[in-house]
């Protein structure tokens, strides 16, 4: 049956090929090679992890382990990487004693493999096994001794240890062998790092012990002439100087104290200074003391200029130095060297500190060396020196310049400045050649000067007011008042109000008081600015004329009209004020009360502030002035001052009753006042009388309202007062005298119970807007039905209609 079941099995067709011809896009092998690197079709999955969980699965993998290792090395044993990845295995399991076996065998089969030797030492190493890394290297430079490789580890290990013996050792065991040049250069150079001076001082001082001073002296050159300049030790020249101080050889001492000095860094250099100050006050005298204190701060300075040659401070103070404790050649060998280090930047900012450099150097040669024709020299080239097309220094040619008159050298002092003026004209070279020739009394020169430091500079009121001044000195005033002139005209001033102020008090001196008016009347045609109204007032009133009040007040009042629509109002009380200073001392009561009226009143306001993102900023207070004129022109500021004129009458008119009523009086008529409210019926009370402006008085918080005293209906109208009848029986209480119709019953003359103390009466607020704003009512009342001629009260005050 299976037999016949494989028989029925279809085998699959064959494809056959027809067309056999080769295709036009041939493959080639490394094409196909390459896709499948792409698609990594022959890379095998890696191996599954093993995770060891007990120890028994931990022996049986080791157990695996080493038997693979170990069959490799029995299929073929000179191959070493086979036991260098066996050794390295028991390594990364921490089994440094079975590493170290492995190791040993290796090195059994190939003891001259030269990788071998380095992972065994590396191992040792890694492992801080320090001597048995030092048992490995001395076996290999024993058995392999030309590898240098094997030198150089082994030196490197002990330098790093610290052991420096054993470094050293390990380089004479290498030099014995004769090596290359190398093995030479890298003995030096650990001699050098760690500088092992005391070495050849113990050399030194075993001769010296023995007596044999000449061959200890041999000792100390040697040891100079074997560490060389670059390398010097300070240790070293210490002992070779106290030797030599031992021996009573001072002067050699001191030569080694120098030429130490001249090559140590200065920090380096610190206990030598010490034992050469020491030496020095010891078997030196003064100057030797202060040679070698001013040896100490040069060797700084030289240090500090060495590593900032740009230092122009350091330079500054190393020349103050020289210059105290030097010869000429050396300060200016100095100075030389100094101003050879020229800013790398063409910017002024950059050189400030460098030109005085060239200053101080003039001045040393001319004041200290006495040698004119060199300082001629250093100014002249400093002045070659400046870029003058971009900037320049003034101070350089004047001092030049100077110099020059010293030496009664005029024409080439002028010449300079005149060369200045033209290369880079300056406000302050132009000055100091006018300052010049003043002093020289050259007027035409410095008429001449002043018209070409007017051209350069036409906007500079300075220069006009002092060209001004020369010619006023000179006492030509027509050419100064021409000079004011042209300089008002000038279309730009830096400061054209200290020029108008000068040309003004140019006149005055001169007494010319009508062109002083002319030219007070061309200014405030420029400008409306109250400290101008405020001089030419002032100046009205110093002129001693008849009308001078009369005119100083009619200067007042024009700036008072031209100064309303002006949005400053503190300038225009700034005016007001003074004018009321001018009628308080010179004027009448009249005038002073007329000027009083004019003073604005100081008002408190709010407004809104805005940020600059212009969201709300809250709310800022400020103080805003308000004169009579503005206050006429808005009704609700009229209000408010008939609200203040009332509230002001009415405390007058308590005040009034208070002092009139007596005190033996108060019971009787509590009484009487009594028996009337008993019998009055009710009705509108005199308080409550519609044409009484009181009736709507606000009361104090808690007060109850008054017997009778009923809200009247909307549109019903008042009752006059004639037609008011009194109730029957009710007395007049003794002492209250007729009261003019319409007048307020005066407030000590409420109803109490007898006994009762008068109560405190509240205290009046300040008043302000909505303050008086709720006195309104009473005003509409008060004045509802009459005409704007009814008088209210004994005061007589005349209620003006409403606005």
């Amino acid at each position: 049956m299976a037999s016949t079941a494989a028989g029925k099995q279809r085998i699959p067709k064959v494809a056959k090929v027809k067309n056999k011809a080769p295709a036009e896009v041939q493959i080639t092998a490394e094409q196909l090679l390459r896709e499948a690197k792409e698609r990594e079709l022959e890379l095998l999955p890696p191996p599954p992890k093993q995770k060891i969980t007990d120890e028994e699965e931990l022996n049986d993998y080791k157990l695996k382990k080493r038997k693979g290792f170990e069959d490799n090395i029995r299929k073929n044993r000179t191959v070493i990487s086979n036991w260098i990845k066996y050794a390295q295995w028991e390594e990364s399991l921490k089994e440094v004693q079975r590493a170290r076996s492995i190791y040993e065998r290796a090195l059994d089969v190939d003891h001259r493999n030269i990788a071998l030797w380095l992972k065994y030492a590396e191992m040792e190493m890694k492992n801080r096994q320090v001597n048995h890394a030092r048992n490995i290297w001395d076996r290999a430079i024993t058995i392999l001794p030309r590898v240098n490789q094997f030198w150089y580890k082994y030196s490197y290990m002990e330098e790093m240890l610290g052991n420096v013996a054993g470094c050293r050792q390990v380089f004479e065991r290498w030099t014995e062998w004769e090596p290359e040049e190398q093995a030479w250069h890298s003995y030096i150079n650990f001699e050098l790092r760690y500088k092992e001076v005391k070495n050849w001082i113990k050399y030194a001082r075993f001769e010296d012990k023995h007596g044999y001073i000449a061959h200890s002296r041999k000792v100390y050159e040697r040891a100079v002439e074997f560490f060389g300049e670059e390398h010097v030790a300070e240790t070293l020249f210490v002992a070779f100087a106290r030797f030599e101080e031992m021996q009573k050889e001072m002067e050699r001492v001191r030569v080694i104290y120098k030429y130490a000095l001249e090559r140590i860094p200065k920090q380096q250099a610190q206990e030598l200074f010490k034992n050469y100050t020491m030496f020095e006050k010891k078997f030196g005298d003064r100057r030797g003391i202060e040679d070698v204190i001013v040896n100490k701060r040069r060797f700084q300075y030289e240090e500090e200029v060495k590593a900032n040659p740009l230092n122009y401070d350091a330079w500054f103070d190393y020349l103050r130095l020289v210059e105290s404790d030097a010869e000429a050649d050396a300060v200016r060998d100095v100075y030389e060297r100094a101003i050879s280090n020229m800013p790398p930047i063409q910017e002024k900012r950059h050189w400030r500190r460098y030109i005085y450099l060239w200053i101080n150097y003039a001045l040393y040669e001319e004041l200290e060396v006495k040698d004119p024709e060199r300082t001629r020299q250093v100014y002249q080239a400093c002045l070659d020196l400046i870029p003058h097309k971009k900037f320049t220094f003034a101070k350089m040619w004047l001092l030049y310049s100077q110099f020059e008159i010293r030496q009664k050298n005029l024409p080439a002092a002028r010449r300079g400045l005149g060369s200045a003026i033209g290369k880079c004209p300056k406000n302050k070279l132009f000055k100091g050649y006018i300052e010049l020739e003043l002093q020289l009394r050259e007027f035409d020169r410095c008429r001449k000067l002043y018209e070409k430091y007017l051209e350069f500079s036409p906007e500079n009121c300075t220069t006009w007011i002092k060209f001004a001044e020369l010619e006023t000195i000179l006492g030509d005033v027509e050419r100064a008042r021409a000079i004011f002139e042209l300089a008002i005209g000038q279309p730009r001033l830096d400061m054209p109000e200290v020029l108008w102020k000068s040309y003004i008090d140019f006149e005055i001196e001169q007494e010319e008081f009508d062109h002083t008016r002319e030219l007070y009347q061309r200014l405030l045609q420029r400008t409306q600015h109250v400290k101008v109204w405020i001089s030419f007032a002032k100046f009205e009133l110093s002129v001693e004329e008849p009308q001078r009040l009369q005119r100083s007040r009619q200067i007042y009042e024009e700036a008072n009209k031209s100064m309303r629509s002006c949005e400053e109002k503190e300038e225009r009380l700034m005016l007001l004020e003074a004018w009321r200073e001018l009628e308080a001392t010179f004027g009448s009561d009249q005038d002073l009360e007329q000027v009083a009226k004019l003073l604005p009143e100081k008002v408190k306001k709010r407004r809104k502030l805005t940020a600059e993102d212009g969201s709300d900023a809250g709310w800022e207070e400020y103080y805003d002035y308000i004169f009579p004129e503005d206050a006429a022109n808005q009704p609700n500021l009229k209000l408010l001052a008939m609200a203040k004129m009332w509230k002001r009458q009415q405390q007058a008119e308590d005040e009034d009753d208070d002092e009139d009523k007596a005190p033996a009086e108060e019971d009787e008529d509590d009484e009487e006042e009594g028996e009337a409210s008993s019998e009055r019926p009710a009705g509108p009370s005199p308080a409550e009388d519609p044409e009484d402006p009181r009736g709507e008085e606000e009361r104090p918080r808690g007060e109850k309202k008054p017997r009778g005293e009923e809200e009247r209906p909307r549109g019903e109208e008042e009752k006059p007062r004639g037609g008011e009848e009194k109730p029957r029986g009710e007395k007049k209480p003794r002492g209250e005298e007729e009261r003019p119709r319409g007048e307020k019953k005066p407030r000590g003359e409420e109803e109490r119970p007898r006994g009762e103390e008068e109560k405190p009466r509240a205290v009046n607020r300040k008043p302000d807007q909505h303050y008086f704003l709720s006195y309104l009512p009473m005003y509409s009342k008060a004045m509802r039905g009459h005409s704007t001629s009814d008088r209210v009260g004994q005061r007589g005050v005349t209620l003006c209609p409403l606005a």
